[in-house]
């Protein structure tokens, strides 16, 4: 397995990211538009938390409240678990799994370099069997 650092070359997921002022709301909107499921909550350059959509669904939607007077900082997730760009696959796989989250922010000592999701990880694992398929159907037709 690979380091995080290959996977983040993919996409610029540096770029998801809110800050613990924006409404939920809006937030909601910068989700849609990344069409992901999580964003880091910044402040500055300072990690402060995680805004998944689980946070909003059950601390917003199922509660009955209104997206659009309630601030990030309300809702996210401020403990957040990170990995580093040289940490493997496997490790943020297990990681994963044991923890029943789908989004980890890369940081490289206090800066934040981007995120990974488990269909990175996916997309990762697939393309490495698609690769040993092909290695291997090459060797056995020579």
């Amino acid at each position: 397995m690979k380091p995080v650092s290959e996977l983040l070359k993919r996409h610029d997921s540096a770029a998801w990211r809110t800050s613990p002022d924006t409404s939920v709301f809006d937030a909601l909107a910068t989700l849609a538009r990344f069409e992901v499921g999580a964003l880091m909550v910044m402040e500055g350059d300072r990690l402060v938390g995680f805004l998944s959509e689980r946070d909003y669904t059950r601390k917003v939607a199922l509660q009955g409240k209104n997206s659009k007077e309630m601030k990030v900082s309300e809702i996210m997730t401020p403990d957040v678990m990170t990995v580093t760009p040289q940490t493997r696959t496997r490790a943020c796989m297990a990681l994963m799994s044991q923890r029943k989250f789908r989004h980890l922010p890369v940081v490289d000592g206090s800066k934040v370099v981007g995120m990974i999701s488990i269909q990175d990880l996916m997309d990762d694992i697939i393309a490495d069997h698609e690769e040993t398929i092909a290695q291997l159907t090459t060797y056995i037709q020579s």
